[in-house]
């Protein structure tokens, strides 16, 4: 049966949907959670050839700094942040770093998400300067708990993964870490905090 003819809520407002209504949408959902990771790779592949002015592409960029965070030990969580810090660059130019971390927010733990939200900020030390912005903007931050850990991913993986030279792990390798942190939300964003 294709989705067209499968059982559909019978509501036009939310606020008249039943319990059941509820149930068959949540089962016809499912599979957005079953493919989450094949649609972030494809995602990941819009990255490649755009370049804007860099010496590797975006997808390159995000390939290295992953395979470095992979290569240093860093745990699979980790690793999927680094690999998907930038993802917002297509969509969100001028804010892709909190389409990242909201992507990223109800899968991984706290502090990653606060380093992937802020690495924009915090990152900005390195080139600021020469858009005449502030290069000590990441300063307002800096008392936050997890600023030493975001400063350290920019300083570490982040800021020199720009290097043709660097020899990256492919995209595939990443595969089994972003199944498994994609996996299951460890957390609701339907919080009240």
């Amino acid at each position: 049966m294709n989705e067209k003819d499968a059982p559909r809520a019978l509501f036009t407002k939310m606020e008249d949907g039943t319990k059941e209504d509820w149930s068959l949408i949540i089962d016809a959902s499912l599979h957005f959670f079953t493919g989450a990771t094949e649609r972030i790779v494809s995602h990941l592949k819009l990255l490649h050839g755009g370049y804007g002015g860099f010496a590797v592409d975006r997808l390159e960029h995000s390939l290295q700094t992953a395979s470095r965070a992979f290569r240093d030990g860093r745990d699979e969580e980790y690793v999927v942040c680094a690999l998907l810090h930038d993802i917002g660059d297509t969509l969100a130019p001028a804010n892709h770093a909190d389409m990242a971390a909201t992507l990223l927010q109800p899968f991984v733990s706290e502090k990653n998400y606060w380093m992937v939200k802020h690495h924009g900020i915090v990152q900005g030390y390195y080139f600021f300067e020469h858009l005449g912005l502030n290069k000590n903007l990441r300063d307002s931050l800096r008392e936050h708990r997890y600023y030493s850990a975001t400063e350290e991913f920019c300083r570490v993986y982040d800021q020199v993964s720009f290097d043709p030279n660097y020899e990256s792990m492919p995209l595939e390798a990443f595969t089994p870490l972003l199944e498994s942190v994609f996996s299951a939300p460890k957390k609701s964003i339907y919080t009240s905090d």
